[in-house]
């Protein structure tokens, strides 16, 4: 676990084992035996602040903690009714349904955020190198959405989902209306993302116009959308009112360009390891203030 009062990122860290293996995963998985955590999680709810506005359970797979997971859960419903608890998980073992259900009514401000990376099986089965991830994750979808379950679709922003990204926003909005939220996310670059710099890496100020196009036409169709993880100098002014501070505060820092720009305090700047290979060429500071589009 790792938490910090004030901090915008506290986490319960469920699991180091995943069923996935994304190539731009920032925490690479280790087959382990790790159930012990539960019993450890469920004591640490106790101790964290009772107005603890939001925290996450994230891994590896939480999933993977099998009927651990509910009980975490219920353990934060018993400790923390008024904290936001935000699960972050792949989706995949939701498909049957009964394991979803498990779930219902279990802790009044419960959403889960599950990654989309393209609409159709061959993209997503590619970007999580997991054969059937795409068919399993769908079915999980819908499972969550049948036992009453809040859904985040999260978007990381690698260059293979960023080619078809306004067709992977069609397919969202046609296929999963249950969704109540979308996060085009800009990648981390740690972990395996670092091995595989080729296949993933597209400058923000090339995707610009893709994202521009994915985001008119969920808020359009009256989806909320946010941005994560870009600093507003990558971005056309018209997604600034998208882009949320999203980096955990440990996590972020800026760099000596933005050491005299006007909106420094409203951009959500970088991840502390972020190299050149890594830093896009529209990196500038503004001068002005954000005006909204």
């Amino acid at each position: 676990m790792r938490y910090r009062r004030g901090d915008n990122g506290n986490v319960l860290f469920a699991t180091e084992r995943c069923n996935s293996f994304c190539l731009m995963c920032s925490q690479p998985p280790r087959q382990i035996e790790d159930d012990w955590r539960i019993e450890q999680l469920c004591a640490l709810a106790e101790l964290v602040d009772k107005d603890e506005p939001s925290i996450a359970i994230s891994g590896g797979e939480p999933t993977l903690l099998g009927e651990g997971l509910p009980r975490i859960v219920e353990r934060c419903a018993d400790s923390l009714p008024h904290t936001h608890v935000h699960v972050l998980s792949n989706g995949r073992l939701f498909g049957e349904g009964v394991y979803a259900q498990s779930f219902r009514a279990l802790h009044p401000s419960l959403t889960w955020g599950i990654p989309l990376y393209g609409d159709h099986h061959r993209l997503h089965d590619y970007v999580v190198q997991s054969q059937g991830a795409f068919a399993q994750t769908i079915r999980g979808l819908y499972a969550l959405h049948a036992a009453g379950q809040r859904i985040e679709i999260r978007v990381v922003l690698v260059k293979p989902t960023v080619e078809r990204l306004l067709d992977l926003a069609r397919y969202m909005y046609r296929n999963l209306p249950f969704v109540e939220h979308v996060a085009f996310m800009g990648i981390e670059p740690i972990g395996f993302a670092k091995a595989n710099h080729p296949a993933l890496w597209i400058d923000p100020a090339d995707m610009a116009s893709s994202l521009a196009d994915a985001v008119e036409f969920l808020t359009r169709r009256g989806l909320s959308v946010s941005i994560y993880n870009l600093p507003l100098c990558a971005l056309p002014e018209s997604l600034w009112q998208f882009a949320r501070r999203s980096i955990s505060n440990w996590k972020q820092d800026y760099l000596p360009a933005c050491a005299n720009c006007g909106v420094k305090d409203q951009c959500g700047g970088f991840f502390g390891w972020v190299t050149p290979d890594w830093t896009s060429r529209a990196i500038r500071p503004i001068e002005t203030g954000i005006r909204h589009a």
